[in-house]
């Protein structure tokens, strides 16, 4: 079983969270033979009754593993682009955050056009923002855009497979209100003067699935303790518990 969750979780992580949370649930609740059961044979891969709730709790635990390795995969993608730059103060000054959403709304590409944010934005603390749009014109194309010393870059084309559902990733510019980012700062550096060991906070970032959005990052290391934490849509806390 335990192998099972290992294979798993790899394939989470290079197909994405919404795929591979399927195939943990496909791997625990395989499909029912039918006709073996007409006829009184034991049917292969059923599940009993009363190892359901170790099954949740196991699908649980390959979920939230899950969660911990793209966490580290993005700390450390983040850490190595901030080294290029400095620190700001950019993540809880209001000013700054609305200036960039207003430029943002004001690039000529999108002059009287809804503008879509694809699968995640990411926020430095360095003053930059890294973000997905989708194409002004072309709905099946997705460009890259990076806000660096208090502009926006010309877009940069993503690469789209075929299986990725780009509708599902989408949410309007109208739902994030950059503001919010500074709200979720100082709820996150709150949380991590009280835990010992707890490293500065440097980066948020927002992840998009199902059209609804998640704050990141979903947990606090100490040098004794891990937490986790939950953030409602508008940056204000939701949950904060030790794990």
């Amino acid at each position: 079983m335990k192998k099972s969750i290992i294979i798993i979780i790899s394939s989470m992580v290079l197909a994405g969270c919404e795929k591979g949370s399927q195939s943990i649930k496909d791997t625990f609740d395989p499909k029912v033979d039918t006709t073996a059961q007409l006829k009184n044979e034991k049917v292969p891969g059923t599940v009993p009754d009363h190892y359901s709730a170790t099954v949740e709790r196991q699908i649980e635990e390959a979920q939230h593993l899950v969660t911990t390795v793209i966490e580290k995969h993005t700390k450390t993608h983040s850490d190595t682009y901030k080294e290029e730059g400095k620190n700001t103060d950019f993540l809880t000054n209001e000013e700054k955050l609305k200036r960039a959403e207003e430029d943002l709304r004001k690039l000529p590409q999108y002059a009287g056009k809804q503008i879509y944010i694809y699968s995640v934005i990411h926020f430095y603390d360095d003053g930059s923002i890294r973000a997905m749009l989708q194409h002004p014109t072309n709905p099946e194309y997705i460009d890259n855009y990076e806000y660096k010393d208090e502009k926006w870059s010309e877009p940069r084309p993503e690469q789209i497979s075929v299986r990725d559902d780009i509708q599902s990733r989408l949410i309007s510019l109208e739902k994030i209100n950059f503001v919010n980012v500074a709200k979720a700062a100082q709820v996150y550096s709150e949380k991590i003067t009280r835990i010992e060991g707890a490293k500065p906070l440097t980066s948020i970032y927002i992840s998009i699935s199902n059209r609804n959005l998640r704050w990141f990052p979903g947990s606090i290391n100490g040098s004794r303790e891990r937490y986790s934490i939950e953030l409602n849509q508008n940056g204000t806390l939701k949950k904060f518990e030790r794990e």
